[in-house]
């Protein structure tokens, strides 16, 4: 189990969960909840429960199949990592991503918005309300797009390659959170997951730095490699700070003469900007106080900062909903 576990990567599955409460909780908390009510059942529970549990199946088995893909790169770069030393075949490591797709893919076709809640219902309703499996879908395929070369393999182009990831685990995660409450017709839900997927696509390059001889020697020309160690840190900088600031901007500017986009707390959400914005200098900082340190480090501080920045937005979002 352990050899599995470290297959899966466990800490990298916390951020998805995260996005999808966070996701949920935004839309329950919004102007846009089809229940006027706003009553917490145990549907609306269940509901985000399941969603979250199969978002982070979802990245389990992405993290899997990348590792699968990236045998040879790994050899250099991780030697560790089981699939690398034989701990986990191949042939092991398929059947568990097959089976986690299937855990994170079939079960979110009963995830729809209010009123549906018995299990009839939900089966049978509309299949707009079911974008929420849809989105799902989306992103499994984009973890073959990244990964392999029949699909395309992305992670070969270093800007590709961070839209392929951003897009799916920034804005669509987001907006699948939301589909397990609201219509994912609101403007609202695809601002919000834009912000995360502007942070993403430049913050997910921090993994990058350290897979250089790997990724070189096997055709992946990521962004150091394509603009070297010290340019491409200096590029990924903005990304860390500048997407925060939206936050207070769109919970303040009208859309069009109405209301403000975000309908959440704006006091609380423009002091989550600032104060994000402000942790995204300090992130940015260390990306560019050493940059060949990056090169020489498997795990930076920045792409750990990286994380936890994200995993604290997803809270800072959740809590501007309901305050």
């Amino acid at each position: 189990m352990k050899r599995y576990l470290r297959l899966a990567r466990p800490f990298t599955l916390l951020p998805p969960l995260l996005g999808i409460v966070s996701g949920a909780v935004c839309a329950f908390g919004s102007a846009h909840n089809p229940d006027p009510a706003r009553r917490v059942t145990w549907a609306v529970i269940l509901t985000v429960a399941i969603g979250s549990l199969c978002a982070a199946a979802m990245n389990a088995a992405s993290n899997i199949v990348n590792q699968i893909a990236d045998l040879e790169i790994d050899r250099k770069n991780k030697p560790g990592r089981p699939l690398v030393t034989g701990e986990v075949s191949i042939r092991r490591a398929w059947q568990t991503a097959v089976v986690l797709y299937a855990l994170a893919i079939l079960p979110t076709w009963l995830v729809v918005p209010f009123p549906y809640s018995t299990l009839s219902d939900r089966l049978s309703a509309p299949v707009p309300l079911h974008a929420a499996f849809f989105i799902y879908v989306v992103g499994a395929l984009a973890t073959l797009v990244y990964s392999f070369p029949a699909f395309g393999r992305t992670k070969r182009h270093w800007l590709a390659a961070n839209v392929t990831i951003a897009i799916p685990r920034g804005g669509l995660l987001k907006v699948a959170g939301w589909a397990f409450v609201a219509s994912v017709a609101a403007l609202e839900a695809w601002a919000i997951g834009a912000i995360f997927a502007l942070f993403l696509l430049g913050a997910m390059s921090t993994k990058d730095f350290s897979d250089m001889e790997g990724d070189r020697a096997h055709g992946c020309v990521t962004l150091p490699i394509r603009f070297g160690v010290r340019r491409a840190a200096w590029m990924i900088a903005p990304f860390f700070v500048v997407p925060w600031l939206l936050i207070p901007l769109l919970a303040w500017l009208p859309l069009s003469g109405g209301p403000p986009l975000l309908t959440g707390n704006r006091t609380f959400l423009t002091a989550l900007g600032f104060a994000l914005a402000a942790w995204g200098v300090y992130a940015a900082r260390l990306l560019v106080r050493d940059p060949d340190e990056l090169a020489r480090t498997e795990n930076h501080p920045a792409w750990t900062q990286m994380y936890l920045l994200m995993m604290a937005a997803q809270v800072g979002f959740a809590l501007g909903y309901v305050i």
